[in-house]
């Protein structure tokens, strides 16, 4: 009896493949670069080779869930405070983080979880009807349903609304300028600083994420910050921490905002404790020492670790008391009122009043 191959009705086609003389069609959006025979899919799970070896994308407009957050749960503190985000994500990824803690969404191969269907346009259209200033690719990686997110930022820009990628930052050369062509921001997973982290806890490399972060601060204008979740006796020692924040401030400049944020025993680490807050303050004060500006903790309550100052006066210019904005000292162009220092971001002349609302949202009340 023949083999039977998958036919993965209702994919899309996508971009950055190439086929094998042996064959096979190799998926070129990542440095895996999966070698895929008809009817096999990826290691992400969303990108399949079809009956003619073309390479699909199999979630094309289905998501596991819309929910209107605050933006700094991206985190991003310096991209609209206080304002509404449309988020959302599909199912898969492209690395095998063990401590993920969307685990449930990004290694889902349970297609019944995408129950959400929506259009680009009606995710716009949601946007701008619930008030959200911008729409956040998130709970998994972006990067590997790039042709959906890239028409549902496209639908976005002409409706007025902003795309929010929050990514892992592990792609190729030529998918990364197309992705982030069509991205008003970004918040970028620098998991950790070893290679040996990478292979071992993500199964993937460090360098094409550094890769990714040198691309957006030297030749775009995407605004981005960094996020690495500290897990005890992983990536937390502090020559490492030392190590990383003297190579974002050398390579990236200390104006981006850094968060270090508490890990919570998850998925393949269930063994592996809490992260003290003593641990994300030391990191701080490491990155701080290291010349960074802009360096926030999260997943804990800390007012102080919240809260952006000014480097010129040192005022808090945004309080934040978790997803709550306490403070606002900036004028209406982001400059300290105290003494004019210009604070980097891209910030409206007053703050959103979101707070840390949660609001899931069913898009079918959107459509048309």
């Amino acid at each position: 009896m023949a083999e039977q191959v998958e036919s993965f009705d209702g994919a899309v086609a996508t971009r950055y493949w190439h086929r094998l003389d042996d064959g096979r069609s190799q998926c070129d959006l990542c440095p895996r670069f999966c070698k895929l025979r008809p009817g096999q899919r990826g290691l992400c799970f969303v990108r399949a080779a079809n009956e003619a070896g073309e390479i699909v994308l199999t979630t094309y407009g289905r998501s596991s869930g819309f929910c209107v957050d605050p933006i700094e749960k991206k985190p991003l503190d310096h991209f609209l405070p206080g304002s509404a985000v449309l988020s959302f994500g599909t199912a898969g990824c492209n690395l095998a983080c063990q401590f993920c803690q969307n685990w449930d969404i990004s290694k889902s191969r349970d297609w019944d979880r995408l129950t959400d269907q929506a259009s680009p346009e009606t995710i716009a259209r949601a946007a701008r009807a619930l008030g959200c200033q911008s729409v956040a690719f998130t709970y998994n990686d972006p990067v590997i349903f790039l042709e959906y997110a890239v028409d549902v930022a496209d639908a976005c820009r002409e409706a007025g609304v902003l795309a929010v990628a929050v990514t892992a930052g592990y792609m190729t050369d030529a998918p990364r300028r197309d992705f982030y062509a069509h991205m008003d921001a970004a918040n970028v997973d620098l998991k950790a600083f070893t290679e040996e982290f990478y292979r071992k806890v993500c199964g993937g490399q460090l360098e094409p994420v550094k890769e990714t972060l040198l691309y957006l601060e030297h030749e775009t204008d995407v605004w981005f910050e960094i996020t690495t979740l500290l897990i005890p006796g992983l990536n937390d020692s502090d020559a490492e921490l030392d190590a990383m924040t003297r190579w974002v401030a050398a390579a990236l400049g200390p104006d981006v905002p850094h968060h270090f944020t508490a890990f919570h025993p998850d998925w393949k680490l269930l063994d592996v404790p809490p992260t003290p807050p003593a641990t994300l303050t030391r990191a701080r004060e490491i990155a701080m020492a290291n010349g960074l500006r802009y360096v926030y903790t999260g997943n804990v309550r800390d007012e102080a670790g919240g809260s952006t100052r000014c480097p010129g006066c040192g005022a808090v210019v945004i309080g934040r008391d978790g997803y709550e904005l306490t403070r606002w000292h900036l004028t209406g162009d982001g400059h300290c009122e105290s003494c004019g220092t210009r604070i980097p971001g891209r910030f409206d002349k007053r703050p959103g009043s979101w707070g840390a609302r949660r609001l899931p949202v069913r898009l079918a009340d959107f459509a048309v």
